[in-house]
């Protein structure tokens, strides 16, 4: 089939689309069969999307691709008729990932999908790639986003993919949609996974947001009723002691960023091992200084102390998602964060 060259790439996928429907599911999926996957996908976007079409719109797209076509009723174009055609020649998975990417945000490919994702966890996805692979992506996504994913690459492997965006040119058309594949199969799914949050982990932020004496409580109760779903939001959840986990970079940043006023009452109900960490990340006249503080400041309220401790907590998860702390499980040796 073809259409005069004057006219535009929307108009061309309506007409096709209309014709489509106007010879009938059998037919059609015969035609189907024939078209490459990105093609199937527009003509399917855009079929689901007509509603109601006249027969005189009938007649203008079948003038331009076939001699006189007999048309009966107007045709209707819908999510479900063009559901019901993709499965005649698609097997149901092929289809649900069609109709999902379809009916997702306008219908945007992977590459302005790309777009919408941080620039850092971007740059840390193409460090894993090669230069010539990290290079077609980044000249897919937008000029802006592009800048700001080289600007927080390692400056090598940043200049690496300009040096070979520079001869980038007429990439196999086969090369690209494997590498939308991967994007989509790998990075994509695994991004969607990793925001998901789940309740235990939910419930593990609030839980450490409550006082010492509520959290305790509610903790008994829960280990009373399910002890594994106790034990898991003690998993999620980040308490003061779990500072002994952030190496000496980390607990330095915290220094730097925490409420100076609260960290001698934050340390004044903390054990030894947290309060020694502290001290020997600081300066000898800094953490003297500060220990003479603790010392001199006599008995402190419990709620004193864990409004304190949280303050401390809070600033660490911050620079924590910010990416400026790494946790080492001292278990499994494994990094997390």
């Amino acid at each position: 089939m073809a259409i005069t060259p004057d006219k535009s790439s929307s108009s061309h996928i309506r007409d096709v689309a209309i014709l489509l429907l106007s010879i009938g599911e059998e037919q059609a999926v015969k035609v189907f069969r024939k078209l490459e996957e990105h093609e199937i996908r527009d003509i399917s976007r855009e079929m689901s999307q007509l509603g109601h079409v006249s027969n005189d719109d009938v007649e203008n797209a079948i003038k331009k691709f076939t001699s006189e076509v007999a048309t009966g009723a107007s045709l209707v174009g819908t999510w479900e008729n063009t559901e019901r055609m993709l499965r005649k020649f698609m097997d149901d998975e092929r289809v649900s990932e069609f109709l999902e990417e379809m009916r997702g945000p306008a219908g945007k490919t992977m590459w302005e999908k790309l777009n919408n994702v941080n620039e850092e966890t971007l740059a840390a996805y193409l460090q894993n790639e090669y230069p010539q692979t990290a290079a077609l992506i980044v000249s897919k996504i937008s000029p802006n986003h592009a800048a700001n994913v080289l600007a927080v690459l390692p400056k090598e492997f940043a200049y690496e993919i300009i040096e070979r965006m520079l001869v980038l040119d007429n990439v196999p058309r086969e090369i690209v949609l494997n590498v939308e594949k991967t994007l989509k199969n790998e990075f994509m799914r695994n991004l969607s996974s990793k925001n998901k949050r789940n309740n235990h982990e939910m419930l593990a932020d609030i839980f450490n947001s409550l006082d010492r004496g509520t959290e305790s409580t509610f903790m008994e109760m829960l280990e009373h009723q399910n002890s594994n779903d106790a034990e898991m939001i003690r998993n999620f959840m980040f308490t003061f002691d779990d500072m002994t986990k952030i190496d000496a970079q980390g607990i330095q940043a915290i220094l730097r960023e925490a409420d100076k006023e609260k960290l001698p009452i934050a340390l004044k109900g903390a054990n030894s091992d947290v309060k020694a960490l502290f001290l020997e990340n600081m300066s000898e006249r800094a953490a003297k200084i500060l220990q003479e503080d603790i010392e001199a400041m006599g008995p402190v309220r419990v709620k004193d102390v864990d409004e304190a401790q949280q303050s401390i907590i809070t600033t660490a998860k911050e620079l924590i998602d910010l990416g400026q702390i790494i946790i080492v499980d001292e278990n499994s040796k494994e990094e997390f964060i």
